[in-house]
């Protein structure tokens, strides 16, 4: 018994010595990027009321703060401009260093498939790339799925630097995202932050109580069945893959996710909740970029995909600081996954470069639409981005028009002023356009950036 008593007690001493050690969350690691010229935030954990130091070899500056009696710490450090490898030394009864830690621009990539999917599983052109893949300044950190019913303190993983074997399993989207911003930003270190589900609604990847607290996005998660191949109930992705890292400083998102959501009618609410949530978690209003769903024969409903597709258009002058790529020339309608994804990771770039490094002036978003109006049985359809409108094919017969019943008939198209003149001679007075208004539709309208323009629906 005596013998008992003893193991018990050294077990207790060993597991408080445990508990005082100074501990981060994984995020925080050897091989990491930091975000530059910023305010970023550090937290852990230690005994209650222990002083912590900090000292980061870029400046060799010395941060103090003591542990609070939930025996969490958290400080704030000024990071420098692009640069490394430097380490960090964090002191407490302990000592962790981290190692080879570069400064630069830090990108959540995360959504469901089509940004999860890697070189591995069959893109254009996989095999090559991944053979050019080693370089030491585009660092990966790949988020575990798991689920939890609470919001998680810590979770799996590690920063990994590109490599052929590391970029072969990560987001492929993500690293040739990486790679363009490369090229055009010099030398700056990009980390890609990965968290990903494949088959998922938008609903997991927020907090449960977004979705609670509001009528319509309950009812819409509501119908969301319990599928074989993923999560359904809203929180469970997010409490478990997002929530951990949190307030990690980033420079934005890249989302690819959707095809689960088609059949809503309201995934603009939704994805725009997403956003909301997710910013203050971070409390800060970074960019969100997002790529639209691919056409794609779904079910016999010949508009859910479409409609999901428009929702993400309208969501650009809903939610600020959103951008969205369209990538229906790039796709496939037979195949959910399409395989160029050297394209869209390039595009999503553009977008950055353009409205956030501003190293790139050209034109980098498709055209969108803005407005028509009607001159007597004329409608002339404005769109945003549209410098060298043209159709594909020379004409197209795409856009519909609709007068007073609601009833769409084909209208004859006609490019002027890089506006869209529209005729029927079923219709006398239009009243409503749509265009490229089908689930399979790859639009045929593109600008001078050849970036094809996205469907739409007047209200």
């Amino acid at each position: 018994m005596k013998n008992n008593i003893f193991k018990f007690v050294f077990f207790l001493l060993i597991s408080s010595t445990m508990m005082a050690n100074v501990s981060l969350p994984n995020i925080f690691g050897d091989n990491m990027v930091l975000q530059r010229n910023s305010e970023v935030k550090i937290w852990g954990w230690a005994n209650p009321k222990e002083e912590i130091k900090l000292v980061s070899s870029w400046n060799n500056q010395e941060y103090k703060v003591t542990t609070n009696n939930q025996a969490q710490w958290e400080l704030k450090i000024k990071t420098p401009e692009a640069g490394g490898p430097y380490t960090i030394t964090i002191k407490g009864y302990n000592e962790v260093v981290l190692k080879n830690v570069l400064i630069g621009e830090v990108w959540v990539c995360s959504g469901q498939s089509n940004m999860e999917m890697p070189a591995s599983w069959g893109i254009d052109n996989g095999e090559e790339e991944t053979k050019k893949a080693s370089n030491p300044n585009i660092r990966f950190f790949t988020v575990p799925k798991l689920t939890a019913t609470t919001p998680q303190n810590n979770l799996l993983g590690n920063w990994t630097e590109s490599t052929p074997e590391t970029m072969k399993y990560f987001s492929a989207i993500g690293y040739f995202f990486a790679q363009h911003l490369r090229e055009d930003l010099k030398n700056v270190p990009i980390g890609l932050i990965s968290s990903n589900w494949g088959g998922t609604p938008a609903e997991i990847w927020m907090p449960d109580e977004v979705v609670q607290n509001d009528p319509i996005l309950l009812e819409n998660a509501k119908k969301l069945n319990e599928q074989e191949y993923g999560p359904r109930q809203p929180g469970r992705a997010y409490n478990a893959m997002i929530y951990p890292f949190a307030g990690f400083k980033i420079a934005g998102t890249l989302w690819y996710q959707g095809e689960s959501n088609v059949g809503s009618l309201v995934y603009d609410k939704t994805l725009g909740a997403l956003i909301t949530s997710w910013r203050k978690a971070w409390n800060d209003d970074f960019p969100f970029y997002y790529v639209q769903i691919a056409p794609y024969k779904t079910g016999s409903n010949n508009f859910s995909n479409v409609i999901v597709r428009d929702s993400q258009r309208k969501l650009l002058n809903e939610v600020p600081n959103t951008k969205m790529v369209v990538i229906s020339d790039v796709s496939d309608t037979i195949d959910i996954h399409p395989k160029n994804k050297k394209a869209v990771g390039i595009r999503l770039a553009d977008l950055a470069l353009a409205n956030i490094y501003k190293t790139n002036s050209n034109l980098v978003n498709s055209p969108l639409y803005k407005e028509f109006k009607t001159d007597k049985n004329k409608a002339i359809v404005s769109f945003d981005y549209a410098e060298g409108l043209y159709f594909k094919n020379k004409t197209s017969n795409q856009f519909e028009v609709a007068g007073a019943d609601g009833v769409f008939y084909a209208a004859e198209a006609s490019i002027k002023n890089n506006q869209v003149i529209l005729v029927s001679k079923k219709v006398t007075v239009p009243v409503k356009v749509r265009f490229a208004w089908g689930n399979t539709t790859h639009s045929d309208l593109f600008n001078k950036a050849n970036l094809p323009a996205s469907c739409f629906i007047t209200e």
